[in-house]
């Protein structure tokens, strides 16, 4: 018995139809690994043990990043850190942010922190320092400001506070607790006149 036309034309189209879904398949797996193995280029420089100076518009340090290592992404113009730290002062006041790791973004405008962030800010005027930790946090130096989504934990002396998240619009002056927030504030002693 042969077969006819008409009974070979559905098997034809069935094979053409799974031939072109395999073709399909590896096409789109292809163009997806390759991407993702090299999403932002090679880089066009690596320095151990650098530091980023910025001065404000009178010629004073404002900030100063210092990492391990710095691996800076021309395509991306993004800097990734290894064990950075951030140091700022305003004034008499100074504050430090560590980190085990950070990317700098935005051409230097904005630094994200990330892997055990510890803040500490000096106390001035007989106020005792002010140390934070989270998870992530990003810092915009040359406003003064910070946001973290992560949890935070805040302390100063013995006034323990938490957090949600955080938001900063001055480093140097108040937080602002996002979420669920909680502090413990422990009384003021009375001194007698």
């Amino acid at each position: 018995m042969r077969a006819s036309a008409e009974t070979l034309y559905p098997i034809i189209v069935l094979a053409v139809l799974a031939g072109a879904t395999v073709w399909l398949e590896r096409t789109t797996r292809e163009e997806t690994s390759t991407s993702a193995a090299r999403p932002i280029g090679d880089p066009d420089f690596i320095a151990e043990g650098a530091s980023l100076v910025s001065f404000d518009a009178s010629g004073a340090q404002a900030y100063k990043l210092v990492a391990s290592l710095i691996t800076h992404y021309p395509r991306m113009d993004l800097s990734l850190l290894e064990n950075p730290r951030l140091d700022m002062q305003q004034d008499a006041r100074r504050a430090r942010v560590e980190a085990l790791s950070g990317e700098v973004r935005a051409r230097g405008e904005e630094v994200f922190l990330q892997g055990n962030v510890k803040v500490w800010r000096a106390g001035i005027e007989g106020e005792a320092d002010l140390t934070l930790t989270t998870e992530t946090l990003t810092v915009w130096p040359d406003e003064q400001r910070a946001a973290s989504d992560d949890p935070v934990l805040i302390t100063q002396g013995s006034n323990v506070a938490h957090g949600n998240g955080l938001r900063a619009d001055n480093l140097f002056g108040t937080f602002e607790l996002q979420g669920r927030a909680s502090l413990q504030m422990q009384p003021r002693s009375r001194t007698p006149r």
